[in-house]
């Protein structure tokens, strides 16, 4: 089917049109509701309530959430929401990495909420059409397209035309289809948000977010990517959702003082001119150039998080991406973003799959994809990570959870528990190029092991067990997920602090909420659990706060003022805290200051806690890790740095390991740094208010200003 195909067949189903309310201050105080069962559509206003506790972004959603579900509503049911909402900074084009959505459903995976960040033009548009939140509930009976048309205050749904699903594809017809004219400037107006035939196959679907290049000339998608969103879109029967805007202005926000943000944009960009080069590469590599670092310093997910580092690391160091990656074009994600490091591979000859011999535009990859699509998977080939990029977008598959799900079913198969009668004939050990790349064709087409794969780590260990395949004890302990998410891409054995910032999340095992490794295992800047915990509390909340204002976490600390390492706590790169306390006020023009930023998030971090523990969930027992989280597992783990875990029974647990066994050692190691993970939770729960079991405090909601009686009746059977 051709783009004029495809534009004959879009038909429209059911029309509304609405007055769009501009921004004010950054908020339009306005959300949109549509139930894609009933075919209807909603203008609702933002509660006072709703605004002042909950802020914007991943708070409004969480809010929404609650409210349109029940405790036991199921991720199919067709209560269950897809929220999409940004913040009142989102969208000012003055200061880099303000284009950010964040999206909030109940997950196919952990069965609790989820919430993922996301590039591309789709939250601001919905901003400017005149609406702070979209909220898709209800499920239809045939495919769909939603479509936003903030240009002339009209909502439509069309019936979806058959045969194209996949990102790529959908998103530049549609792009093209709804714009005003094929010029880049009407073209530049239109986002789309989709996903692919994966996300109807498996549970790990993803939502990808569209970008018009108007120097490539291409549509191009950023990944909302964590927790199955995709899947629940698909579920739906949404194919896409569109949205389309007069214009993009330098003050769509209608902020109080513009100036200020002004200046300290421009104080940023030069920072970014005149250090990115040095500190981070970030806009000739992008994230990628992370690669060689975490493979120096033994944090190189290899063979699913068995070991740090590999001798065939130099294959994808960060010069080889940057060799990969088109040069000299500005690659952000939003309008005036400065960092550039949203990469790309022009015009990449596909060599597998239904798009065979096609050239295409290949995002990334980023630092995560080079592990996840690569060494964790013991596979060092940069083809084929890109081409398995490719595909995984497109099909609409996280990349982070399809490289930590083959990393567990290449050890299975490794260990026997899987074999080639089990996997349908592939024969899936580490560095089996070949086999990966049929697997992941497998899933999109809903077929053999690779539809079992799409499960995720979680239901393949118990699937396995139940079988008989393997040790369950052993499954779990390498099967490297929490709370059903799979683990993002950095070995945390060496820093506890990081363990901690991984499974004691509210979501899953996401970097997004606390990256302390380098902290804690390499600058040795909190050695004790009550700086652990200390870090643990201001971290997670720092960072959710970026998911309240449409804010990326880039800009923050990627490239730092060449005076940081001077200040007070540099970790924290305080010149840029200040720069977000003064650009909010800017916008808003409410009081603020550091401290209520931290506080700001705290409500809604606690919020959701305990909407976990609405759910069932959110409890001590919810924060354990597997153990190769912590430690090794295997005698060839131990063995592959045996020198260094010698030396630390010796010196740090205090047992001379002269005269015993590897078996006898791994032993000792393991009680040791369970124990320790033990009395960090401890530490961190205390910090943040919570009881021994995780449960917030009704004294800490109080002082929160979150004693809301929803609240108190969920927090009080556990306390």
């Amino acid at each position: 089917m051709d783009i004029n195909e495809f534009k004959s067949k879009l038909k429209p189903i059911k029309e509304w049109n609405y007055d769009v309310t501009p921004l004010y201050r950054g908020y339009t105080d306005k959300t949109l509701y549509i139930n894609v069962g009933e075919k209807s559509m909603l203008e609702k206003a933002v509660p006072p309530q709703m605004k002042e506790k909950f802020i914007g972004g991943k708070g409004y959603g969480l809010r929404l959430l609650w409210d349109a579900t029940k405790p036991d509503t199921k991720w199919n049911d067709p209560e269950n929401e897809i929220i999409i909402s940004t913040g009142p900074i989102a969208g000012i084009t003055q200061y880099s990495g303000t284009g950010k959505s964040l999206v909030v459903t109940i997950s196919p995976q952990t069965d609790s909420v989820m919430d993922s960040n996301v590039g591309g033009y789709f939250g601001p548009f919905l901003n400017f059409s005149g609406f702070d939140s979209l909220e898709i509930q209800g499920k239809s009976e045939q495919d769909l397209i939603i479509f936003i048309d903030g240009e002339n205050g009209k909502i439509t749904l069309f019936e979806a035309p058959e045969g194209v699903t996949d990102s790529h594809i959908l998103a530049t017809y549609l792009t093209k289809a709804l714009a005003n004219s094929d010029a880049g400037k009407d073209l530049v107006k239109v986002s789309v948000v989709s996903s692919g035939t994966a996300a109807e196959t498996s549970l790990i679907g993803m939502l990808n977010f569209s970008f018009y290049d108007t120097r490539r000339k291409e549509v191009r998608l950023k990944q909302a990517g964590r927790g199955g969103i995709g899947t629940v879109l698909r579920d739906k029967k949404i194919k896409a959702i569109v949205a389309k805007v007069a214009k993009v202005g330098g003050d769509m926000n209608n902020v109080v003082d513009m100036p200020a943000i002004v200046e300290r944009g421009k104080r940023f960009n030069l920072e970014m001119k005149n250090l990115d080069e040095s500190q981070a590469q970030m806009r000739s590599k992008g994230t990628a150039h992370l690669t060689n670092v975490m493979n120096d310093y033994n944090l190189l997910p290899v063979n699913n998080f068995k070991f740090g580092c590999h001798q065939e690391a130099y294959k994808i160091h960060g010069d080889v991406w940057k060799s990969y990656f088109t040069q000299g074009v500005p690659d952000g994600c939003w309008i005036g973003c400065n960092m550039s490091c949203a990469k790309g591979v022009d015009n990449y000859e596909l060599r597998s799959g239904p798009y065979k011999g096609s050239k295409v535009l290949v995002e990334g990859p980023e630092y995560e994809t080079t592990s996840s699509l690569g060494s964790i998977m013991g596979i060092f080939n940069p083809d084929f990570t890109i081409e398995s990029n490719f595909y995984c977008d497109t099909y609409g598959i996280c990349t982070i959870s399809w490289g930590t799900i083959m990393g567990f079913i290449m050890e299975c198969f490794e260990n026997g528990i899987l074999n080639e009668e089990r996997t349908g004939g592939l024969k899936l050990n580490f560095g089996n190029a070949d086999a990966a790349m049929e697997l992941l064709h497998q899933l999109a087409r809903g077929e053999g092991f690779g539809k079992t794969a799409g499960l995720g780590v979680r239901k393949l260990k118990e699937l396995f067990a139940k079988n008989g395949w393997g040790d369950a004890e052993f499954m779990q302990e390498i099967g490297m997920e929490n709370k059903g998410l799979e683990y993002s891409q950095y070995v945390s054995k060496e820093s506890l602090a990081q363990q901690g910032g991984y499974a004691m999340t509210n979501k899953g095992p996401q970097h997004d909420e606390a990256w302390l490794i380098f902290m804690d295992m390499v600058n040795n800047q909190i050695p004790t659990f009550e700086k652990k915990a200390e870090a643990l509390h201001y971290f997670p909340m720092f960072r959710t706060w970026f998911g309240l204002m449409g804010l990326c976490k880039l800009p923050w600390n990627d490239v730092e003022p060449e005076n940081n390492g001077e200040s007070d706590e540099p970790a924290k790169v305080p010149e840029h805290v200040d720069n977000y306390v003064t650009i909010y006020k800017a916008v808003t023009g409410k009081p603020f200051d550091k401290k209520e930023l931290i506080r700001m998030s705290e409500r809604v971090y606690n919020f959701q806690r305990i909407f976990n523990l609405r759910r069932g969930y959110g409890k001590r027992i919810h924060d354990a890790q597997p153990y190769r989280a912590a430690g090794p597992v295997t005698k060839e783990e131990y063995l592959s740095l045996e020198e260094q875990y010698d030396n630390q029974m010796r010196e740090i647990i205090g047992i001379d390991p002269t005269g015993k066994t590897v078996e006898e050692k791994m032993a000792i190691t393991k009680k040791h740094r369970l124990d320790q993970y033990e009395k960090l939770l401890d530490a961190v729960y205390a910090r943040r208010g919570w009881n021994k079991n995780g449960i917030p405090t009704i004294e800490h909601l109080k002082d929160l200003g979150m004693d809301l009686p929803e609240l108190i009746e969920t927090v009080t059977p556990h306390l």
